[in-house]
């Protein structure tokens, strides 16, 4: 973070100080709500959670060398009391950003938020200082944590935003205000909380909605309720996607055998070709976006193209791909699921599998309220279609409807399969494997499948990760 006194930010947050022998002290390292990552000159922030009350680490963050502990309550070591940690923190992270000069990339999504928001940092720390969020954590404490970690040399700040319901984007996009704005799809994921697409594209509407006039709405040319957020912002309005309308665009889009996507990148100030270490057309989509905030920032063609096709996935169980030493693939894609991501996978594992024996071991998808039937169904009926060779459909009620869907496609018989739980899904492929099979293994992550790569990797002894 940008150094500021505890008095300063005593200030800022309109809390009170306890213990604090030199309030001109200053904040230096990073601000944390895990006592286990503090450092020193960190400020410590203090939640209490269903389980864990951070105030019981106020004193061993202090030992670990935290400057001071932002609270509800005094501790006994040196805190700024305040009556709501979460509204402070995010007043704190507000006034961090508002000094910098570092330019606000938003964007947000129903699908692929945490990989484009990946490609985005590596194409433009390419070209200078990029701080952006890690992994997901694209909430409401997630997002201003990340926005603390900017320092005075930051040129760009690159957030993911999630909502679960109207008005979440809205908080955060007032919480960290952007000067780009990025909407990626709206598709099915958390349908069950939201009722409805429209009320998803609502939600996700409320980014373009925060722009500025001398903003930029870059937004999915082929997804008509994203397109149709034009109107709902004052910024300039940038399209991507393979819309020939699209002003960031991909022509000649294939896969290479490996289920890496290729294709020629064409934006306004000229046309470069792109070959993606990762895995699955999906990325194509998710480059683009890339691309357009990249061409938005001042980056030609050619160095955007360069920055894509060095780009890898910067967190875990996203397109995981491992290869065994007995020639079995793992691909690990178990860190979520819903409709469209699981669709985007299962298409990558065929054609990653062409020519070999494919598995693919899935779980449920949550939050899909009354589309949870329909969609596993569907997903099931896909994997039939796409020539895969075995389902294994693993946990429980949302299992035996991927499992009945491919049943019910295709007369799979044995060549689908239900199982209880991860360790069986495991035991059954652990005897069934041959050399040369490529497995995916994709759900939502409170099912845990990420348990069952990790088992085939451990039983295959150490294999070589061929893609992060």
């Amino acid at each position: 973070m940008i150094a500021l006194s505890l008095a300063e930010i005593a200030a800022v947050v309109g809390g009170q100080t306890y213990d604090i022998p030199d309030p001109a002290v200053q904040v230096t390292g990073p601000v944390v709500r895990d006592s286990r990552e503090v450092e020193s000159g960190s400020l410590f922030v203090a939640f209490v959670g269903e389980r864990v009350d951070g105030h019981d680490f106020a004193e061993a963050v202090i030992e670990a060398g935290a400057v001071a502990v932002l609270a509800s309550r005094p501790v006994g070591v040196p805190a700024i009391v305040v009556t709501d940690v979460q509204a402070a923190l995010g007043a704190l992270a507000r006034h961090v950003v508002e000094r910098l000069g570092a330019t606000l990339v938003a964007l947000t999504g129903s699908a692929g938020k945490t990989s484009t928001k990946d490609l985005i940092a590596q194409v433009l720390r390419s070209k200078a200082p990029t701080v952006f969020t890690p992994g997901s954590l694209n909430n409401e404490i997630g997002l201003p944590l990340t926005a603390l970690s900017a320092t005075e040399g930051t040129r760009f700040l690159v957030l993911e935003m999630g909502a679960r319901g109207i008005g979440h984007i809205r908080y955060l996009a007032d919480l960290t205000p952007p000067k780009v704005g990025l909407v990626l799809n709206v598709g099915t994921a958390h349908i069950g909380e939201f009722g409805g697409r429209e009320q998803i594209a609502q939600a996700k509407g409320e980014l373009v909605e925060s722009l500025p006039e001398d903003g930029a709405a870059i937004l999915n040319a082929d997804d008509p309720l994203v397109r149709a957020m034009a109107s709902r912002t004052k910024a300039r309005v940038i399209l991507f996607g393979e819309s020939d309308e699209a002003d960031v665009r991909a022509e000649n889009v294939r896969l290479m055998e490996s289920g890496q996507p290729a294709f020629s990148l064409r934006t306004p100030s000229g046309c470069s070709d792109v070959t993606m270490r990762l895995y699955g057309e999906h990325h194509v989509s998710n480059a683009l976006a890339a691309a357009a905030v990249a061409h938005e920032l001042g980056m030609s063609a050619d160095e955007i193209a360069r920055a894509l096709s060095e780009a890898g996935s910067l967190s875990r169980w996203r397109m995981e791909v491992t290869e065994r030493p007995d020639g079995v693939t793992v691909v690990n894609d178990a860190y979520n699921a819903n409709p469209e991501s699981m669709r985007a996978a299962l298409r990558a594992l065929a054609t990653m599998g062409r020519g070999r024996r494919t598995w693919a071991v899935l779980g449920q998808m949550a939050e899909l309220g009354d589309e949870a039937l329909a969609e596993h169904d569907a997903v099931g009926r896909l994997a039939v279609r796409l020539n895969v060779s075995k389902l294994v459909a693993v946990g429980g009620r949302e299992a035996s409807w991927l499992q009945l869907g491919a049943y019910n496609e295709g007369s799979w018989g044995e060549e689908s399969v239900h199982v209880s739980d991860a360790q069986a899904a495991v035991d059954l492929l652990r005897s069934e494997l041959r050399p040369g099979d490529v497995v995916l293994v994709k759900a939502s992550r409170s099912v845990g499948l990420e348990r069952v790569a990790q088992a085939l990797l451990d039983s295959g002894a150490e294999g070589e990760v061929v893609a992060r």
